[in-house]
């Protein structure tokens, strides 16, 4: 029985990575409504009544919180979209994108 050759060429190393993450931060400021913020967190970052409460007591307290920690481009969707919702009830609620780090926050 004659052997079949193989085409089958096998790939020493490959070079993935996973993508990097970007955590969504939520700044604390004094004429935000806590109410608002809630509302916020809950309606594009989808948290529990609990666990939005938690997160802005958190932002209270601390000045800033980790919302979220996504891929790039839904951190800036989701940092955009909580910007603009801020925008329209005039509000300055600021939330920033930044490279996740090493660092330990609290997020819902």
């Amino acid at each position: 029985m004659p052997q079949e050759q193989s085409h089958v060429r096998e790939r020493l190393k490959t070079n993935f990575k996973e993508p990097r993450r970007y955590q969504v931060i939520i700044h604390n400021d004094d004429f935000t409504t806590m109410e608002f913020v809630v509302m916020v967190l809950k309606e594009v970052f989808f948290m529990s009544e609990e666990n939005a409460e938690a997160l802005m007591l958190q932002v209270h307290h601390a000045n800033q919180a980790v919302v979220g920690i996504y891929t790039y481009d839904l951190a800036m969707s989701k940092a955009q979209k909580a910007t603009k919702m801020a925008r329209e009830n005039n509000f300055p609620l600021r939330i920033t994108v930044e490279p996740e780090e090493d660092k330990q926050y609290y997020y819902g």
